[in-house]
């Protein structure tokens, strides 16, 4: 049996035919094509030569498929897409790969490095799945996560540590102006509290006792998220407690300060966790690239500023 096709007809031609069934007109058929639209309608005369047969009707202001036409278009346009697919799937495709983590991690954290991912590895085509629920990895289609606690995070996960959180009080350079050296000073401000409200805690850290027993009334604006706390924060609503590295970023760029200079260091940290068994070289470059930026951007603490508002 020969495999040899039989004779085709003029590509051109065919291209022709189909653009002008579409738009049933030669002069939008050859503004799709990039040719003039006597190019077009010779190419479907040749066409109609060759095959010995008529595929349109020419009207007044339009084209109309004749029968032969009409039967002719609905196989040829089959053996366009399947022309198209074809090539299409000569291409390599991005590889998906589904990293889950918590909206604040996303919003301060991982969302201003992407540029930067997307560049060294265009082949990855990422998608960030930003909940305070915690993802199922197999359920949800998730191939890493990072999560905030502590290992071990279940039966069958690798884990490896991504950074320690240091909580750290922030607050805006208007704020950071004025004197914040005891409990006093900061009662003249809003604290800005999160879900973790690890507030009671930084302030017995960090003025004892005796002051935590005479503690001034604050006020508070408490928020569902720790984005949106810092956000406050950044637009000079108050005092907000935050891991350093969640705003790192807005420390260098002058948008927030460091209200005080002491930190705390809350018993769990950030993981990046992923199934033990999936292993592959898109989930080991995101891994590398998560960790190396981790490295890459951590910033010293920054001595409170003082003086007035200037």
């Amino acid at each position: 049996m020969s495999g040899q096709l039989g004779k085709l007809p003029s590509l051109n031609g065919l291209r022709a035919f189909e653009a002008a069934a579409r738009h049933l007109n030669f002069r939008l058929a050859a503004e799709e094509l990039g040719v003039t639209q006597g190019a077009v309608a010779q190419h479907v005369r040749g066409l109609e030569a060759e095959l010995g047969v008529r595929l349109f009707d020419r009207l007044p202001r339009t084209l109309e498929l004749t029968g032969e036409g009409r039967f002719y278009i609905a196989d040829i346009r089959r053996a366009f897409e399947l022309i198209a697919r074809a090539t299409a799937d000569l291409k390599p495709q991005p590889v998906r790969l589904t990293i889950s983590t918590t909206p604040t991690f996303a919003s301060k954290w991982l969302i201003p490095r992407l540029s930067d991912f997307t560049a060294r590895h265009p082949d990855l085509d990422i998608h960030i799945l930003a909940t305070d629920r915690l993802s199922n990895f197999q359920n949800d289609g998730v191939d890493l996560a990072v999560r905030y606690g502590s290992p071990p995070f279940g039966p069958g996960l690798a884990a490896e540590l991504m950074f320690e959180q240091e909580i750290i009080a922030v607050c805006s350079p208007l704020i950071a102006g004025e004197p914040l050296a005891s409990m006093e000073d900061l009662a003249r401000h809003a604290l800005l509290h999160d879900a973790h409200n690890f507030w009671p805690e930084f302030l017995e850290r960090n003025f004892g006792d005796r002051q935590a027993r005479e503690k001034p009334s604050f006020r508070g604006i408490s928020f569902n998220t720790t984005a949106h706390a810092i956000d406050a924060a950044i637009a000079g609503q108050g005092i907000v407690l935050a891991t350093r590295q969640f705003v790192a970023r807005d420390i260098v760029e002058n948008r927030l300060f460091q209200a005080l200079p002491q930190g705390f260091r809350p018993p769990q940290d950030f993981y990046l966790v992923w199934p033990r068994y999936r292993k592959s070289p898109a989930l080991e470059r995101t891994i590398a690239w998560l960790l190396e930026a981790v490295s890459d951007h951590k910033t010293p603490p920054q001595p409170h500023p003082t003086g007035g508002r200037g």
